[in-house]
């Protein structure tokens, strides 16, 4: 079976640690989406292509070192990368008819244009087109040469819902044509709509996201094993994750990485990692499952994560602010009646 092997693969620049050894495995027919930020996108990628090198560890496809052969390997590789050059003065069908050419490509390019949508503008300029179009250019392009393993770095970020859409689909037809897929994306949210096998990868290293079927959560239970059905009749189920709901998917979160908790017109909201996630649970319900987890009641509306809090701001004497310790500074407003619940937390 053809497949994408990551094995101990660590990255360092001098002393910073850009992410620790990770594994991962991706067979043919399988969609696998990583979730990291940009910086960490940008050395993934290019330790793939053998660009930067690698510090640790090794990445094979097909049991070939892709890094160390990419030139020999290329032609089973397709890129789409979230910033991309064109040849703007070129038509559509000039502009794939090209690539096609460079491939050496079998199928026609005409297939290529209504797989995407394209078909009715293959007359038109490249720079005619619009953003999302584009975009479905270069999916077109990456798929011309029939590669084993496509690389697709935010495929479908900040583009239109036809274009999502017929992206998604596209994708849909690769699975089925048994093709290696990693998708590489800033946010969690358009990950989960692409795959429900979905990591997210920081200096911390690789770790998988919890994903459901909506219907695959009751009451907050968890569905378990044939083998645990005895041990559980004795016992209550303790869950300790909290749900968030992203179309018709279930994302589980660990306390630990929820930021605060804010509601506004009745429905609770976790912010996580500069996103958010509406959840079904009321505010009061989040408070009594995430007090233990070092939570605090800092406001009728807001629920924080004291494990994130880096300082304790006064503006008059009744307004109060909490600064959390991420790279927006976000602020979230300290009730005059809860300050000194504060201090006695924290030992003041």
């Amino acid at each position: 079976m053809k497949a994408l092997v990551i094995e101990k693969l660590e990255k360092r620049i001098g002393n910073q640690i850009i992410f620790p050894a990770i594994d991962l495995t991706i067979t043919s027919g399988e969609v696998v989406a990583v979730q990291c930020n940009a910086e960490i996108r940008n050395q993934f990628i290019h330790m793939l292509v053998g660009g930067v090198p690698v510090s640790a560890g090794r990445i094979m496809l097909n049991d070939e070192e892709l890094p160390k052969h990419f030139k020999k390997l290329c032609e089973n590789v397709g890129l789409l990368f979230a910033q991309e050059a064109f040849y703007d003065r070129l038509s559509v069908y000039q502009y794939l008819s090209f690539y096609k050419r460079l491939y050496a490509g079998n199928r026609e390019v005409d297939e290529f244009l209504k797989m995407v949508g394209l078909l009715e503008k293959k007359k038109q300029r490249v720079d005619s087109l619009t953003f999302s179009e584009k975009k479905r250019l270069q999916l077109a392009r990456i798929i011309l040469h029939d590669p084993d393993l496509l690389v697709l770095e935010e495929p479908t970020q900040n583009i239109d819902l036809e274009s999502q859409i017929i992206i998604k689909r596209v994708i849909a037809e690769l699975v089925r044509e048994q093709k290696i897929i990693l998708v590489l994306n800033n946010y969690v949210e358009t990950a989960i709509e692409l795959t429900s096998r979905v990591y997210s990868l920081t200096k911390e290293g690789l770790r998988q996201i919890e994903v459901k079927d909506e219907g695959d959560l009751n009451n907050g239970e968890v569905a378990v094993s044939v083998q645990e059905e005895e041990e559980i009749l004795t016992r209550p189920i303790r869950f300790e994750k909290i749900p968030a709901k992203v179309n018709e998917k279930i994302i589980l979160f660990d306390p630990t990485e929820i930021a605060f908790v804010e509601s506004h017109d009745g429905v609770s909201h976790l912010h996580v990692k500069g996103e958010t996630f509406p959840c079904t649970y009321t505010l009061n319900e989040l408070f009594d499952r995430l007090q233990m987890f070092g939570f605090f009641r800092c406001h009728r509306s807001y629920i924080v994560n004291l494990q994130k809090v880096r300082e304790v701001i006064t503006w008059t004497r009744n307004s109060y602010s909490l600064v959390l310790d991420d790279a927006e500074k976000t602020s979230i407003p300290l009730s005059k009646g809860k300050l000194n619940e504060l201090k006695d937390i924290i030992g003041l």
